[in-house]
């Protein structure tokens, strides 16, 4: 079966001016043409499609059945060319940064800056990612990668750049509660927030078997900023990354608990391209975060 030809764009451009319009002057003077030659584009079209698109209303025109059909089509095709044009210009923008970074560091440690950041470097327009995949640097548009590893490779810089831990914290309410109740009571008085990936791993599972096994699972997630957002609400306490909590630790809205585990947690690498960036503003953020993680 073959394919019909699909017209020129500068003839649907005309059409959609003059359906939109309902004349062909006023679509001649946005599209700053002349009537004659709007009305040529039409008839071109008219003759490609074999059917009529219009027809004449006292001095303006309307749409036949097969002209709407065609607007819906083509509105719908200048709207998404508009759209590309518009993301394309965005990714243009000099002052443009892409960071990838896992989604708990991001929320908890990084998140919390920004503020900091955009005002040391008022022109930036950070693209923000927590797309762990997407670790090839500048092959994906990538400027700096945040990880749990070095990508390890020769063309990239890569630093070591955060050490996490593993604290055992609570809402500033109920750890008011759990003040006025003896240590090895609060296990009666609460349940255990836990990150399921923390059930299974090496390093922290002994934690729910031994020092925090008296405790009630109350509930498990997959997603460390969903047990993060429990534990505000008060439902519990939880063993979590320290970054993740960093900010609601410094304003108070959760409370590190005493007398409960802490273990060493994730290392984190930062990596860019070695030497001069693309940009001068890549280098500059990718200063800024080294000097935020103490280095």
């Amino acid at each position: 079966m073959s394919t019909q030809r699909i017209p020129s764009l500068k003839l649907l451009i005309g059409f959609e001016a003059a359906a939109r319009l309902g004349h062909f002057s006023r679509a001649a003077d946005e599209l700053c043409l002349s009537q004659s030659a709007i009305s040529h584009q039409i008839s071109d079209l008219e003759k490609q499609l074999g059917q009529p698109l219009f027809h004449r209303v006292g001095r303006g025109v309307e749409l036949t059945v097969a002209g709407e059909v065609l607007q819906r089509s083509v509105r719908q095709s200048i709207d998404m060319l508009q759209n590309g044009l518009s993301s394309i210009a965005t990714y243009l923008d000099p002052g443009l940064v892409s960071i990838v970074c896992p989604a708990a560091l991001l929320h908890g440690w990084l998140q919390p800056k920004l503020d900091l950041l955009q005002a040391a470097l008022p022109n930036l327009c950070l693209v923000l990612s927590t797309d762990e995949t997407a670790r090839f640097i500048d092959e994906v548009d990538v400027d700096i990668a945040i990880g749990d590893r070095p990508i390890q490779e020769a063309s990239l810089l890569e630093r070591p750049f955060l050490q996490d831990e593993w604290i055992t914290v609570s809402s500033a309410t109920l750890a008011q509660q759990l003040a006025q109740q003896p240590r090895e009571q609060h296990h009666l008085h609460t349940g255990l927030l836990c990150l399921e990936a923390m059930l299974t791993h090496d390093r922290t599972a002994g934690l729910f078997r031994e020092q925090l096994g008296l405790f009630r699972k109350q509930a498990i997630y997959d997603d460390p900023r969903l047990l993060l957002d429990a534990v505000l609400r008060g439902r519990g306490i939880a063993c979590m990354p320290r970054l993740l909590a960093s900010d609601d630790l410094e304003q108070g809205r959760l409370i590190l608990l005493t007398d409960y585990p802490r273990l060493d947690g994730q290392g984190w690498w930062i990596s860019k391209v070695a030497g001069q960036p693309r940009a001068e503003i890549v280098q500059q953020v990718f200063d800024w975060l080294l000097v935020q993680a103490g280095h």
